[in-house]
């Protein structure tokens, strides 16, 4: 990628997605002690995404706090006969500001193809929440060298039916599947690379001034033990955190990692 001409401070961000886990008392004792050990940090986003059932809490426990709410997925329609679906609107009522889209789960899991991912990304953008797009391959597929172009086809497929005006309220979550959940990280090197292929992209779909402000997201078993190297890798923006982000002394030793490293 061609170095800007001026460096480019962007805010750190920790994303903690809690996946299926936690009861609604169990989020709000998470969000409590998380506050309590975190709650003063100021460079930092911290952003949760707890499940859908425990929203409404969490977000009434982060009320007034510098924290943020987000939804693990929506669905690409305002509103209808979708049972069991989640609408933008309606996570925006239960106090989202964010949401997560094409998680790797979700591709894997339940069959969520390119095209389903730009349909949610537009309608979440529509809605006026901010989208952590997450893109990344499998291990196949970084065997056979196809990291490059899986990347570049999930942003180009993802972010289609994105217009310019929404470049800001965009971010990317760099998630190679073979780490997510294994024990493995990618390397400094590895990460470096994709994530500055993906401003170069970001760029091609949108503009320079876009491509500088965008923020990348490193996800795949971050922990508090490996955050110190993690964020000290220069384009890497913040992390997208599973199951460390259960406990909230380990996010909150996440947290002021990136925010010291990031200073």
């Amino acid at each position: 990628m061609t170095p800007r001409n001026k460096p480019v401070r962007r805010r750190p961000i920790a994303v903690g997605n809690w996946k299926m886990n936690l009861t609604v008392a169990e989020s709000e004792a998470v969000v409590r002690k998380l506050l309590e050990t975190s709650g003063d940090v100021r460079d930092v986003d911290v952003v949760l995404a707890p499940s859908y059932t425990a929203l409404w809490a969490a977000g009434r426990a982060l009320k007034g706090s510098g924290l943020r709410l987000a939804a693990q997925n929506l669905h690409w329609e305002e509103a209808g006969a979708f049972t069991g679906e989640v609408s933008g609107a309606q996570i925006q009522d239960a106090g989202c500001s964010l949401v997560l889209v094409g998680h790797s789960e979700r591709r894997r899991l339940f069959g969520e193809t390119d095209e389903i991912v730009r349909r949610k990304v537009a309608r979440a953008l529509k809605q006026g929440l901010e989208v952590i797009l997450c893109i990344g391959e499998t291990l196949e597929q970084r065997l056979g060298d196809q990291t490059p172009v899986v990347v570049k086809g999930q942003m180009r497929e993802g972010l289609a039916d994105a217009g310019k005006e929404f470049s800001n309220r965009i971010l990317i979550a760099y998630e190679p599947v073979w780490a997510i959940g294994t024990g493995r990280v990618a390397t400094a090197e590895q990460i470096s690379e994709v994530h500055a292929l993906i401003r170069l992209e970001y760029e091609k779909l949108f503009d320079s001034v876009s491509a500088d402000a965008v923020r990348i997201l490193y996800g795949g078993s971050v922990t508090s033990e490996n955050i110190a190297d993690l964020a000290a890798i220069a384009d890497l923006d913040g992390v997208l955190v599973g199951g460390a982000s259960l406990n909230a002394d380990r996010f909150g030793t996440i947290i002021r990692g990136l925010q010291k490293a990031k200073a």
